[in-house]
């Protein structure tokens, strides 16, 4: 067999739905969808107030996932890195209006690249034209890729070896090298690893007992868990949950749990992480492409509800998981997980599986607990 696993992007079996019975029967019934209609082996949807599980952790075993299993928590790590961004900004040890140049000297320079030119802002809100290393690590040959260690100078390295895609401030288009750069910076201003500020400045800060930040070498995903699963260019389907994670770092590399994920949306926009100017310029957004009708802010999304009005978000999509959800201003959170990308089961039909997943979190909003 050629070990390798396709990507939907980068972004079953049927267990018993489990959990309180006090909000609208539309949770457990869309979970049910995305398990038996989508194909994914597991999935557990969380808000404020109750948490379901569907599917199983573990294809073969009958155990359904845990509601507040770990898993990888992919891109939301980037809006957990621009918090830390903006809370040095209201401490006067960064500007956003400020060119990477400052911070990161004769660093930043390509074809077309030029760290003078672009700004700390560009950086979070993914406006700088820089090219994205994930396109450059050979994902696709997994087997390599997740016992390999990267440096952060190297991700960039790779990013840099290209052209630019646009001059900054043109347009947006969703770069992980931005989340690199975003980490070297605070690492920089700090003059302390990211890890330890992430988990100081956010995850201490607020209490999220499930998150950390994995090691060098930690393949693992600690405590209770399912399992993620990606599919082979043979059509196999295989366990990706044990990989370094390094390849991610600052734009990526946390594991959480569906649960912390909204607890934490819910505690940035309640103003609990950032003070009120550095919230406002979080949520000033530009058009993207990260859900229908979305806007991108400072590693924020919003997102329109079908109810109306906007989540505030990110979402995550690694190997063998992907996470969508957030909070709106008047106290929701909404968390979804499910344990393989996409299209991971049903190859022709993965738009679809990624449109029901965007749909569960639009129905918790709208029709769950309120």
């Amino acid at each position: 067999m050629k070990t390798t696993v396709k990507l939907a992007s980068l972004i079953a079996a049927v267990g018993v739905v489990a959990g309180a019975t006090t909000a609208s029967a539309v949770q457990p019934n869309e979970l049910e969808n995305l398990v038996r209609k989508e194909k994914f082996p597991g999935a557990v949807l969380v808000t404020q107030s109750t948490s379901y599980s569907a599917g199983v952790a573990r294809r073969g075993h009958p155990a359904k996932p845990p509601v507040n299993g770990r898993i990888r928590a992919a891109s939301n790590t980037k809006t957990f890195v621009a918090v830390v961004v903006l809370q040095l900004v209201a401490e006067g040890k960064a500007e956003l209006d400020a060119p990477i140049e400052k911070y990161l000297p004769g660093l930043v320079r390509g074809d077309g690249i030029d760290g003078r030119k672009i700004t700390v802002r560009q950086l979070l809100q993914h406006t700088t034209g820089l090219p994205n290393y994930t396109a450059y690590l050979g994902l696709e040959d997994f087997e390599t890729f997740r016992n390999r260690y990267y440096e952060p100078r190297q991700l960039l390295d790779l990013a840099l070896a290209h052209p630019a895609k646009f001059q900054p401030g043109e347009r947006w288009d969703y770069s992980n090298t931005n989340y690199v750069l975003a980490g070297m910076l605070i690492e920089r201003v700090t003059g302390r690893p990211v890890a330890e500020q992430v988990t100081k400045r956010v995850i201490q800060k607020i209490g999220l007992r499930d998150t950390y930040w994995p090691g060098v070498g930690d393949k693992t995903i600690r405590g209770p868990h399912p399992q993620g699963y990606g599919r082979t260019e043979d059509g196999e389907i295989i366990d990706v949950t044990e990989l370094d994670p390094s390849a991610a770092w600052a734009a990526g590399q946390l594991i959480s749990t569906p649960a912390d994920l909204a607890k934490f949306f819910g505690a940035l926009v309640d103003g609990r992480l950032i003070p009120a100017a550095q919230l406002d310029e979080m949520k000033k957004t530009v058009p993207s492409d990260m859900a229908p009708g979305a806007g991108y802010g400072l590693g924020l999304m919003s997102a329109p509800l079908s109810c109306g009005g906007v989540f505030w978000g990110h979402g995550g999509d690694i190997f063998g998981f992907e996470t969508r959800g957030g909070a709106t201003e008047d106290g929701r959170r909404v968390s979804v997980m499910v344990t393989a990308m996409p299209g991971t089961f049903d190859p022709a039909n993965a738009e679809r599986a990624h449109a029901a997943v965007l749909s569960t979190v639009d129905k918790a909003f709208c029709e769950g607990d309120k």
